[in-house]
């Protein structure tokens, strides 16, 4: 019994890489839109894209991000400026991309653009805080899809949004964590509102990359900046030594962040490219080994888990 069960696994397995293998064929002529491309995967994917003969349109926060990756790319791909913060920049960006891909329609949407935000103690933080993570990673993902989903369901194409690992298991506090989990339920909400159209969509859940959103020089900058201006009381509560043991520990774990961001673009690539995209992919060893699997296991486990690798606050005294 136990050989049956396992040769139709492997059956099934075997069947599952073929049907993963089938490709869309010729890419001529198919607009791409990408967000974020001054750096990071979506910088990455532009290029990567371009060279592939995609018709990139790529998104930049900045003039010299968009000069940057022009230099590095051919003719076909064509920069617009975008704060998916700002209502009326993405009405102008999405009226050009209509504008650029004509009667062709927009064949993939790439939601790359994100922001860390603060990443500290829930009461360290204010509501701008809070706020800042959520209206670009997830607010301006949706705005932005809303804009262009015409586009996408005239051409049958693409949908691919970059959420995180962060968007299964909290490890911190933080906007950033919040928004992620949103990104989840908008993308599981769209791809069953899509398939009717013919318009896949899928969700792509990194786990730690070496890229300027992450970077942990950044990140211990920002608590010492937030520690600095908190109520004596506060970092009372918490401790004088707080701060260096949290970075102590933030470095262990940036010990196991991935460099190779062609990982994530290759997933990208599959969701655009594939007969039969994938729902979701989980990018990176510790995504696969550590953060997808302690999602699946009881709360207790989560907490004990994270808690572990958490500074130990002192037990306040009495009242």
């Amino acid at each position: 019994m136990f050989l049956y069960v396992l040769g139709c696994a492997a059956l099934l397995y075997i069947w599952w890489r073929i049907r993963d293998s089938f490709t869309i064929g010729s890419i001529e002529g198919r607009y791409v839109l990408i967000t974020g491309c001054d750096s990071g995967f979506g910088n990455h994917a532009a290029r990567t894209f371009d060279k592939m003969g995609f018709r990139v349109l790529a998104t930049c926060l900045t003039e010299s991000g968009a000069a940057a990756l022009k230099q590095e790319t051919s003719e076909r791909l064509k920069t617009v400026s975008l704060d998916v913060t700002d209502a009326d920049n993405v009405r102008r960006a999405a009226e050009w991309v209509k504008d650029e891909v004509g009667n062709t329609g927009l064949w993939g949407l790439v939601n790359n653009a994100g922001v860390m935000g603060t990443l500290a103690p829930i009461d360290w933080l204010t509501i701008d805080d809070m706020r800042a993570p959520i209206e670009v990673n997830l607010i301006g993902l949706i705005h932005i899809t809303l804009a262009v989903l015409p586009l996408i369901k005239k051409a049958k194409g693409r949908i691919v949004n970059i959420s995180s690992v962060g968007g299964r298991v909290a490890a911190s506090g933080g906007g950033y964590f919040s928004s992620k989990y949103g990104v989840e339920g908008f993308n599981d909400s769209l791809r069953r509102d899509m398939k009717s159209f013919g318009v896949q969509v899928s969700c792509i859940a990194p786990g730690l990359f070496k890229t300027p959103l992450s970077d942990p020089k950044r990140v211990l900058e920002q608590r010492i900046a937030i520690w600095r201006k908190l109520p004596q009381s506060i970092q009372e509560e918490y401790g004088e030594d707080y701060i260096e043991s949290d970075a102590k520990k933030k470095e262990k774990l940036n010990q196991i962040r991935n460099s190779d961001l062609s990982l994530v673009v290759w997933c990208m690539e599959h969701a655009l490219t594939s007969q039969h995209p994938r729902t979701r992919y989980s990018v990176g060893t510790d995504a696969a080994f550590l953060w997808l699997p302690l999602s699946y296991l009881p709360t207790f486990i989560q907490d004990f888990v994270i808690l572990k690798n958490k500074v130990k606050i002192p037990t306040p005294g009495p009242m």
